[in-house]
């Protein structure tokens, strides 16, 4: 029998990757998607994608979605605390393992597996030391369809932002740009693929700029500003 699994989903390619490579896995199943979303905004933390879109996509992928709600700017504590209460959560319908799409981050990795261990769960990276290129690549050739909602306006400019996710979007990306943005310089929502019951609808709206107080003194700003495009669901006004 397959063991229970829970996937750390943000609604993005490398997360919709790990799905897919997961499919055909004979230990795990995914019982469970888990976001942290924006509890201001109604949208995913970070990617900046309502709520609304999101649970389209659960539905049409055929998963049931979790939410873990987090206050504007929500302190480590916070979110540790947050996230605490949604594994214990988990666990108590039988989730043993949680899966991540990172590939190569050691710390983000060490970290994942340090908090699971206090409740006693285990850590699953399918995507771990794959080549990034490589697997934008896969995607995009295995039929998935994705945009790009968040781009990091240090390493990327403004043009990036609604970009669909194909092969000239990346070989448009700068050397030092890693292809599947794996150091925060993009992220992306997927509207359509192979394991979509129907493709995720919704329309371009305005690009608009974010800047965020630097993470701590003697941040150099890398991470301080950054551009969103906002999707608008179809059939739903632009508020």
């Amino acid at each position: 029998m397959k063991e229970k699994a829970f996937l750390n989903w943000s609604g993005g390619k490398d997360a919709m990757m790990a799905y897919f490579t997961l499919r055909a896995s004979q230990h795990l199943h995914i019982a469970f998607f888990l976001t942290t979303c924006n509890e201001a905004y109604r949208r995913i933390s970070m990617h900046g994608v309502r709520e609304t879109l999101l649970d389209l996509q659960a539905q049409s992928l055929g998963v049931p979605l979790k939410k873990v709600w987090l206050p504007e700017q929500a302190s480590m504590d916070i979110y540790n605390a947050a996230m605490q209460q949604a594994l214990m959560e988990l666990q108590q319908e039988g989730c043993t393992t949680a899966v991540f799409g990172d590939i190569f981050l050691e710390d983000l990795r060490r970290y994942r597996e340090q908090q699971l261990q206090t409740i006693g769960m285990k850590a699953s990276f399918p995507l771990w030391k794959e080549d990034t290129r490589d697997l934008l690549k896969r995607f995009v050739d295995s039929g998935f369809q994705a945009i790009v909602v968040c781009v990091n306006g240090h390493r990327l400019d403004r043009s990036f932002a609604g970009r669909i996710i194909d092969h000239r979007f990346i070989e448009d990306l700068p050397p030092d740009v890693d292809p599947c943005g794996e150091n925060g310089e993009f992220h992306s929502f997927v509207f359509d693929g192979p394991l979509f019951r129907f493709p995720v609808a919704f329309r371009k709206g305005e690009i608009i700029e974010r800047q965020f107080p630097a993470a701590a003194e003697g941040s150099t700003g890398w991470d301080t500003v950054f551009w969103y495009c906002d999707l608008i669901p179809e059939n739903e006004n632009g508020a």
